[in-house]
Parts: structure tokens; sequence; C-alpha cells
């Protein structure tokens, strides 16, 4: 076995059907007495009765959450907590809430309890991310892990199958970045491995019955499987493209993911056999490029860029940015590939088959 460096990050993580219960015990294990509660203005109901379970620790709401964490609403939310003079944050929702809060640890070092309601996984991490000027930043600061996460499925119930599956698609993209990382090691590839399988086997079931409780469960569990891969190792080009399109073009976060990934693990995919070799497994096909699409057009998600709302016209842009300052990956990046790869999914063309090259 190759040397390795694994860091196993400090968390607390509650999971089962009716564990949102138990989110009092968790604000006094926090000691916290002046809670500030973000959410989207769609999760507000669900953050009022959350903060109804908490005895008058919660000091006030914050529900103008959005995606990619623009700094304006990060400024806005870090106010908001201030003039309540809060102790504790709780993110109630998916990525937008649990990145403005991460966004106010970041900023004020208020603890956070999240709750997700989404499957993206960004709940594990200690990775922030800021959208200003039309560009998303990122980085990573233990002070914004949440100190626990409440992983309650029947909390997804009403997360409609058109979203509950480009967020599943999003935590797989993490696994399949995990597994060829360069600071890969044998346990967070574990995890990437259970986490793709979890969410493959879960997501189409999701689709067919919303009201699927154990499928639901099932894809939490790969979520939390892919958020702890993604807080673990380094990430690659597969999120520096989702980073660019949805930072500086405004794409929606998970569905940018569904249509990215099959594009990216083909021109991964002679570079990174064992992670191929993995991913194959995982999802049970041959070619994990085409069953990556596979699943995404299972599940009903969008395959091209055009249909999520790129403009042709911005592609040389999104080429140019996404080659700056570029994450590592297994193999070279350059202009003129990236800009091939941009035009293959904003056509939603299928992925580039094996043997062939960008």
């Amino acid at each position: 076995m190759d040397s390795f460096v694994y860091d196993g990050l400090p968390s607390r993580v509650i999971f089962g059907a009716g564990s949102v219960a138990r989110i009092g015990d968790e604000v006094a294990r926090l000691g916290a007495t002046k809670i500030l509660v973000l959410s989207t203005p769609r999760q507000r109901a669900v953050a009022d009765a959350i903060a109804a379970q908490l005895s008058g620790r919660v000091a006030g709401m914050f529900d103008g959450a959005v995606m990619h964490v623009p700094a304006p609403v990060a400024a806005s939310a870090c106010a908001r907590a201030e003039q309540l003079g809060a102790d504790a944050c709780i993110a109630l929702g998916g990525g937008s809430p649990i990145g403005l809060g991460k966004a106010v640890a970041l900023r004020l070092g208020l603890p956070i309890l999240a709750v997700p309601t989404t499957y993206a996984g960004s709940e594990m991490t200690p990775i922030w991310g800021l959208t200003e000027d039309g560009v998303k930043r990122t980085g990573r600061d233990l002070a914004v892990l949440p100190k626990t996460v409440i992983y309650d499925p029947e909390l997804t119930l009403s997360l409609p199958p058109a979203i509950a599956g480009p967020s599943g698609i999003n935590a797989i993209a993490h696994c399949v970045e995990a597994l060829y990382s360069d600071t890969a090691n044998p346990i967070t590839s574990l995890m990437a491995r259970e986490g793709i399988a979890a969410l493959a086997r879960s997501l189409p079931a999701i689709v067919a019955d919303p009201g699927d409780v154990s499928a639901r469960s099932d894809a939490l569990y790969g979520a939390w499987l892919a958020g702890a891969s993604l807080a673990s190792v380094g990430m690659a080009l597969h999120h520096k493209l989702s980073h660019t399109l949805g930072g500086s073009f405004g794409l929606p976060h998970a569905q940018t993911h569904c249509v990215l990934l099959p594009h990216v693990a083909a021109f991964n995919r002679s570079a990174a056999p064992a992670a191929m070799d993995s991913i194959s497994r995982a999802l049970g096909v041959a070619d994990p490029p085409s069953g990556l699409r596979d699943l995404a057009r299972a599940i009903g998600a969008p395959t091209s860029l055009k249909e999520i709302g790129m403009a042709e016209a911005d592609l040389d842009q999104a080429a140019e940015l996404a080659t700056q300052r570029p994450y590592y990956n297994p193999r070279p990046v350059t202009r003129a590939a990236i800009r091939q790869l941009l035009d293959d999914a904003f056509y939603g063309r299928p992925p580039i088959p094996a043997g062939d090259s960008v």
C-alpha cells in the first residue's frame, strides 16, 4: 500500500427519521442561547417549526439564503447576527443556507448546527464559498465546519424529484473527484465508492416514489459519505468548472453538476484508471462517463448547459476563467480542451467514447 495522509475531521452526526426532534439537546450541547436560524424563503415554515422547539433560545431568523453565497447576502446575514448578539447558527436547507452559515462562521466565529434537507453534502465540509464581482472564491477553514449535523430523511420528503435528483448527482460529483484527487487515500476512497453506490440506487427510487422514506434515508447516507469525502481531500477540474459556471454565469449549482460530470469523467478517464474502475463497480456499469449520463437521464436531470441557461456566446469566457488558477487534475488542463468539453456539454452531446480524446 502506498503511503498516505488522512485527516479525520471533528464532527457529530445525528441520523435517522424523526431525529430533528433532538435539536434541543444538540443546541444545549453547544451552550447556545441566542441562535440565528438561516434558511431560504421556501424553507421558512420548517425553520419556524424548528425555532418553536427551542424554548426561547432563538434570537431571530434570516431567510434570505441564495445560491453561491453572494457577498451582499453574507454581509446582511452577518449584520443580522451581530444585531441579535447571536452565539450560534442553525443552517436549515441545502447548500445555500449551509454556505451562508459558513460565511457567518468565517467572519464572526459562530458555531453551526446544520440540518440538511437536500443531498449536496456540504454540511460535512470545512469548505466555504463566496461570490463577489462575478467570481466565486472558495477556501478551507475548520472554523466553518458544522459542529453537529442532523440528518432527518423526513425533512427531505418535501424536496421534489426535480430538485432531489440533481442534488444527489452533485454529491456523486464529490465522490468521483475524491477518487482521483491528489490527496486521495484508502479511507476516503471507501467512503466515495459507497457514497456513489448509495446515491445511484436511491435517486431513481426517489423519482419513482417521492414518499419512499427508505430511499430518502439511503440518499442522505450517500450525501453524508460524499460530504465527508469532499471534506478530507482536494477536488479537481469538475469542481473548478462548476464554480466558474455558477459564480460567474449564474447557472443553478446542482444542475450544472449533472451536465458537466459525465464530460469531466470522460476527460479524465485515461488518466485515472483506478478511480474509473471504482466508479464502474459502484454504478454497476462498464463505462463510468456513460453510466453517469444514463443516471442523470434516468432521473430526468438536465444534460446540456443550453437547457439550464448558459449562453453559447459565454463559452469562450468560461473556458478562459476555468483555466486560470486551475485546480489539480489527473490530466493536464488546456484552454482548447476545456473549450471543447464545454461545447460538448452545451449541446448535450454524449460523453467522448473510450479511446477518443478532447
